[in-house]
């Protein structure tokens, strides 16, 4: 066993149980046998064997990555072991000094922009903006603050803004803004993309703050830590969902139930 002082837990090389073909080919006939009344044929005992074979590969070369990690770190004297420490330490120092220069720069929070000037100021000032282009009287532009509010404190890394249209017709003229609101998406001092009304969201007032930063992560203007290619799903959707396949399950019991 190696300690890792500090930073790194300990680390014990401990490798995972080999499986065995023959288990692992046993496991899938069994499997197949429950699932299926008729015998297999020599083609599906091949084919399930392929299978298997595949499974155990995978397994195998992921126990080889492991092996080899833990066999790196194993191998690390002191010096090393210090090494890899300053350098974290280096890089906990770089992010936590990004950090507060972001807040200085206004990040961490959802702030109203007086006039056009200031917005180009702060997009050059900050790597990636979200701009809400708003009119104090449209109902739908609070919906959008409450959930740039929120976002605002989850994404440090971007700035959060809105700026009245009434306050900035030249930008509006400039960026063709015709529809309120409007989310701007700024990135490296270019404006990316656009998110026109509700029409992206659903298309009604109550979607969630999640989807709201999934569509900023598919623009680019946050750092989105899920998966980009499928929007995340309500809350109601998600236990309709959960409902319908366990409705599914039951029914299958019974009917199985109802066989015997």
């Amino acid at each position: 066993n190696v300690d890792l002082p500090g930073i790194f837990p300990q680390c014990t090389r401990k490798r995972f149980p080999r499986v065995s073909s023959d288990a692992l080919n046993g496991s899938f006939r069994i499997g197949c046998f429950m699932e299926r009344s008729r015998p297999l044929t020599r083609g599906g005992e091949m084919a399930e064997s392929a299978v298997a074979a595949g499974v155990l590969a995978a397994v195998t070369a992921v126990e080889d990555v492991v092996d080899t990690e833990i066999q790196r770190l194993e191998n690390l004297d002191e010096e090393g072991l210090g090494r890899l420490r300053e350098e974290r330490l280096q890089q906990l120092k770089r992010e936590t000094k990004q950090r507060e220069e972001w807040k200085t720069q206004g990040h961490g929070v959802y702030s109203e922009i007086a006039e056009e000037k200031e917005f180009f100021e702060v997009c050059k000032k900050s790597e990636k903006v979200v701009c809400h282009f708003f009119r104090e009287s449209t109902f739908r532009c609070k919906i959008v603050d409450k959930h740039l509010s929120l976002l605002a404190t989850r994404h440090l890394e971007t700035r959060f803004v809105k700026l009245s249209v009434e306050r900035a017709p030249f930008l509006c003229e400039r960026l063709k803004i015709r529809m309120l609101p409007t989310i701007g998406l700024v990135v490296d001092g270019k404006t990316k993309d656009f998110i026109k009304g509700f029409d992206e969201l659903g298309g009604r007032d109550d979607f969630s703050t999640d989807l709201l930063e999934w569509r900023l992560g598919c623009g680019g203007a946050i750092d989105y830590s899920g998966n980009l290619l499928e929007p995340p799903l309500p809350a109601s959707k998600k236990q309709l969902s959960v409902h319908s396949k366990q409705t599914i399950r039951d029914s299958a019991l019974d009917s199985s139930d109802s066989d015997d």
